[in-house]
């Protein structure tokens, strides 16, 4: 990539630098008001250095030092941290920590200063917008028992994207760059600030021409927008109690012509940069609007901050979903198969023998368009406050949030012949396969208060998550609702043994709430998380080692089609029980001093992590590929099960198959307990509970089942 310029001005001065450092100019003006409150990294209400947990923030000089575009590249470098690429330059990037699955980043808390930015963080999880990282200044990644400080999703932990705030006098910036494969960017930003109104005016346009090549040559790249305003304004500048106003607007947009269509793995290994024409069409846009309204109050040792805000998100991505005969992953994984030959052929721009005018044919491509819109709003407050009392000092920290959100599916699709290597429109009636309205309502509560004895730092608390959420799917004229309620307590301590050396240890509970309106009985991701470890920082010098142990009593995962489900298992949760992630996560870096102002910097990263599933478990997810069959058939190939206890609920063609397993191997029928389970009558639509003794119907050998 080469850089053309970067510059920052001031009113009085032009400076062109390559530290990039703002020049400030300030009119003579009367006696200055006292200065604003600086601002201090801190963790669960400890300095970064004592944190006891693991933490890590990365900081403007080192983000402007690499000016990644890619959120991923920039998260990678903190240990215990796991990136799965997908396109190549970050659209939709895919995060995991300490063995949590990336799949959309949706096992994580994602947050832009302090708030949740995805489209739907509880009704639909998978993060599809990211900010881009060259509007941020930091980037706080949060491990450990400090994550119960955020949620709703606490196994792994929490990531925090901090935006460039109000300048606090005139600046300036311009940055263009171009690069390979028609890669641009152009991001700039003004603002100023007399010490009772600033403002903060900033863009940024990256494009690029794609490095995947279509048959026809068509474009394959993307072009991003991101806008953001911010204003602030202090009540009484000269005051001893600070009232600050803000508000930030942005707005965010993306077209990209991207695809899930892969490759067999012979075209992979000839040409790993090509697509397929079925993929011709495929193309995602999307645009976002917020706006985050804040007010916060100093007094002495006492802070508040409030926040209202808004987020409105629309996509659409028209992509290949299917074939008309088979099966597309079972025709890319058996292309020698001569019943998959001729669909390969169709996929690569062939001629189909599909009849455009009676849209019937084996090898007919269907192409949908995915069209949802979501909302996340909501209210959050922090209040903080700080008490001395020699020997012992503490820092208080409680914290509230009331949020909506919602998302609204309407997936649909239509019919094309390839002919001459192009998709021609079928003669076939557009078909709705998802039309459905999710919500979600939450109330979140925290408390942590990290109190300091001498070297000793210990920092209790705990989170309280209240869910409820309904499906209303307008296809099956159904609706579903669910409720979960969660305590996440947690308890962490760090205590200083030498000069900047210290070491560490904390236990708290994971937690990762169920699919919205999963049915009544659907667990949770549950977890005890353990960490231990030692920490060494004294001035840019930075060295740690922590162990982590995660103890899943039910890991989840929500199948999505960026991880491969398709059909009746979309959006579906599945469960693989017991578990258990343990790892190491080390961690190293320093700035060495050379010539004058001149530093040679370095950072080093590794993590050791291994994940055991402690039984066995039925799934047709991708991400957790168990057992395929029936429940009770996985239950009866544990060997005898004399003395166990089974607890099973569900449909009642499924307890009874399942019953039957369990007492041919060997459970007593007192020890087989059931939960009510209900049944819908297909004419009526009236809703029938059970609970009689749901004695098997057949015999052992019975093909009647329950397949998950």
């Amino acid at each position: 990539m080469v850089r053309v310029h970067s510059l920052r001005t001031s009113s009085l001065a032009l400076f062109l630098t390559a530290l990039g450092v703002a020049g400030r100019a300030r009119a003579e003006s009367p006696p200055e008001p006292p200065p604003p409150p600086v601002s201090e990294v801190t963790i669960a209400g400890t300095r970064l250095a004592r944190t006891p947990g693991s933490a890590h923030v990365v900081t403007e000089r080192q983000l402007e030092r690499y000016e990644y575009d890619d959120a991923q590249a920039i998260a990678r470098q903190v240990p215990g941290v796991y990136v799965r690429q997908e396109d190549g330059v970050g659209l939709r990037p895919n995060i995991g920590i300490r063995g949590a699955n990336p799949d959309r980043s949706k096992k994580l808390t994602l947050m832009e200063d302090g708030i949740l930015f995805g489209p739907a963080p509880y009704s639909a999880p998978a993060a599809y917008y990211f900010p881009l990282m060259t509007r941020m200044t930091a980037l706080r990644v949060v491990k450990g028992p400090s994550a119960i400080q955020y949620g709703p999703h606490t196994v792994g932990g929490a990531i925090d994207f901090v935006s460039r705030p109000v300048p606090d006098g005139p600046t300036a910036y311009a940055d263009l760059a171009f690069g390979d494969y028609g890669y641009g960017k152009v991001h700039a930003y003004v603002g100023g600030n007399d010490g009772q109104l600033g403002f903060l005016l900033e863009g940024v346009r990256l494009w690029n021409g794609g490095f995947k090549e279509l048959p026809s040559g068509a474009d394959t790249g993307s072009t991003r927008d991101d806008f953001m305003v911010k204003t602030s304004y202090v009540v009484d500048p000269r005051s001893s109690t600070r009232n600050e106003l803000g508000l930030k607007l942005a707005y965010a947009d993306e077209v990209s012509d991207e695809s899930y269509l892969g490759l067999t793995d012979a075209d992979f290994r000839a040409d790993p940069y090509q697509r397929y024409a079925a993929s011709a069409l495929d193309q995602m846009k999307n645009h976002r609007t917020s706006f985050v309204f804040t007010h916060r109050f100093q007094q002495r040792n006492v802070k508040l901050r409030t926040d209202v805000y808004r987020h409105d998100y629309s996509r659409i991505w028209r992509k290949f979903n299917r074939l008309e005969g088979a099966d597309p992953a079972s025709v890319l994984r058996n292309p020698n198969d001569p019943r998959n030959h001729e669909l390969l052929t169709v996929l690569k721009g062939g001629d189909a023998t599909a009849n455009p005018d009676t849209g019937t044919g084996a090898d007919l491509i269907w192409v949908g368009p995915n069209n949802r819109n979501f909302i996340s709003e909501g209210v959050q407050s922090v209040l903080s406050a700080s008490f001395d009392h020699a020997p012992v000092s503490q820092r208080l920290e409680l914290g509230f949030r009331l949020h909506h959100d919602q998302i609204d599916r309407r997936h649909s699709e239509n019919a094309f012949v390839m002919t001459s290597g192009e998709l021609v429109p079928a003669n076939r009636a557009e078909l709705v396969t998802t039309s459905q309205l999710v919500k979600s309502d939450s109330l979140a509560l925290y408390a942590v208060d990290a109190v300091t004895f001498g070297e000793l730092t210990l920092t209790p608390g705990a989170r309280v998550e209240v869910i409820r959420s309904t499906v209303d799917d307008r296809l099956k004229s159904t609706q579903m609702s669910g409720f979960v309620r969660a305590l996440m307590p947690g308890v962490g301590a760090y205590h200083g043994v030498l000069r900047g050396l210290g070491v560490l240890a904390g236990v708290y509970r994971g937690f990762s709430p169920p699919a919205p309106g999963s049915a009544e009985g659907t667990k949770p991701e549950y977890s005890v998380n353990y960490e231990a470890g030692a920490r060494y920082s004294e001035g840019p010098a930075r060295a740690e080692v922590i162990g982590f142990f995660n103890d899943y009593s039910n890991m989840t995962d929500v199948c999505s089609f960026a991880s491969g489900c398709t059909g009746a298992n979309l959006d579906q949760q599945f469960d693989a029980g017991a578990a258990h992630i343990y790892g190491i996560e080390s961690y190293v870096a320093h700035e060495i001093p050379l010539v004058g102002k001149l530093t040679l910097p370095f950072n080093a990263a590794y993590t050791f992590t291994r994940g055991i599933f402690q039984n066995t478990f039925v799934s047709d997810d991708p991400s957790y590929p168990g057992r395929k069959g029936l429940v009770g058939d996985a239950a009866g190939e544990r060997g005898s099960l004399h003395g166990r206890l089974a607890l099973v609920c569900g449909s009642p063609e499924m307890v009874r198959h399942t019953v039957s397993r369990l007492r041919a191997g060997g459970i007593a029928r007192s020890d087989i307990r059931f939960e009510q389970f209900a049944t819908l009558d297909e004419d009526s639509h009236d809703l029938h509970h059970h609970t009689h003794d749901p004695e098997p119907a057949r015999l052992p050998g019975s093909e009647e089942g329950y397949h998950a």
